[in-house]
């Protein structure tokens, strides 16, 4: 009974100290840092870490996500949300007790009228604890430049951290700030069968409108429950599959294309696009699984017709597409459809089409039922 006891004990102390129970990766030379004298805090730049979520290094800035080449060949939207950073994020492992961070935005507009400034301007802090991502701060953009105290007060180990920068607005640079003597590492790389991102490509819905915060969109949420790298190429009112952005997919070298327009799409161009694109990424990797998804129903559709029948026929285009592939021989193919992305309810948007953090949770599950099958299948080639 003795033995039994002690054995308890010892697992529980375990669990209290499993947020260490890992490797770090390379620590950052502390050189590097910019060591503010009046506060002692040692501010490191984002760059030196992993920064995930970039498909192109030949960016215009580091913080964009599409490459310079991209500029003249995609619609001027496109090109505009493509200097947003979302989905950008960057893990990290520290022993420090306090996590500062200083961001400056590339807009001063922090805010929009249906989504706060915390998810349009805001950085997000989740830190691993016992082997699961927890939240743990949320940055609240105050002006054009914000420095702020994420967390203090953390019993000194070392913990591996993730950090989401916004969703609607540009940074042009991010710091880490910590105190004293603390250490900041890399964290380490994604397992074996994990290295490969999952790339999103749609809309509004896909750049994170209207999350409450950078951390819960859906992309970034499947992005801590599939563990893998994550690319959000979502242009808000623009992801309309234009033969330069296919070009571009087919640049991309994921472990699945997740396609997700529709609701940027009338049914003339899901008729005129859908599979033209799919071929264009076809043709430059034959094997990798391509997710076609449909648009979510609009919450007052049921009482809406008008937009019920903008559901039902895009919907009727991207299934015949869809069809038409596969009996082609497309390999790899899937399809989601858009009936439960949002729930049953009608609870789960802000005006009816965006998220709220709940239908993204519903997306991020709806999402998740999909993906593990075919990310299996992926890793078992």
């Amino acid at each position: 009974m003795r033995h039994a006891t002690s054995l308890v004990t010892a697992v529980l102390l375990a669990l209290q100290v499993g947020s260490a129970a890992f490797a770090a990766g390379p620590v950052v030379d502390p050189a590097k840092a910019t060591r503010d004298e009046a506060t002692g805090i040692a501010w490191y730049d984002l760059k030196l870490l992993n920064v995930e979520g970039r498909g192109w290094t030949d960016t215009p800035a580091f913080f964009d996500r599409l490459p310079a080449i991209a500029q003249p060949a995609v619609p001027e939207s496109v090109w505009g949300l493509s200097r947003h950073s979302t989905g950008l994020c960057a893990r990290f492992v520290t022993d420090s007790p306090t996590v500062h961070v200083r961001w400056t935005l590339t807009s001063a507009k922090l805010e929009m009228p249906h989504m706060p400034a915390t998810g349009v301007s805001g950085v997000d802090l989740y830190v691993k604890h016992n082997g699961t991502w927890r939240w743990l701060a949320i940055g609240f953009p105050k002006a054009q430049t914000t420095t702020a105290q994420l967390v203090t007060g953390l019993p000194t180990a070392e913990r591996e951290y993730l950090l989401y920068l916004p969703l609607y607005n540009g940074v042009s640079s991010v710091e880490i700030g910590l105190p004293g003597k603390s250490q900041l590492s890399q964290a380490n790389a994604y397992p074996a069968g994990h290295e490969k991102p999952i790339v999103f490509y749609g809309t509004s819905i896909t750049q994170g409108g209207c999350a409450s915060r950078p951390g819960m969109v859906h992309t970034a949420i499947l992005g801590r429950r599939l563990n893998y790298p994550v690319i959000n190429l979502g242009f808000s009112g623009s992801g309309r599959m234009e033969p330069a952005m296919g070009t571009l997919f087919a640049e991309l070298d994921p472990a699945v294309y997740v396609l997700d327009c529709l609701p940027n799409m009338g049914a003339g161009e899901v008729r005129e696009r859908v599979e033209p694109f799919v071929a264009t990424v076809r043709k430059a990797h034959p094997q990798t699984p391509i997710l076609l998804v449909e648009d979510r129903s609009y919450s007052d559709s049921f009482l809406v017709e008008s937009k019920q029948k903008r559901n039902t026929d895009s919907r009727a285009e991207l299934r015949a597409a869809y069809e038409r592939l596969k009996t082609a021989g497309v390999p790899d193919l899937h399809y989601l459809t858009g009936d439960h992305l949002l729930g049953e309810d009608n609870e789960g948007t802000v005006d009816s089409s965006h998220p709220t953090d709940l239908g993204f949770m519903r997306q991020a599950d709806a999402f998740e039922a999909a993906l593990r099958p075919i990310l299996k299948s992926v890793k078992g080639q």
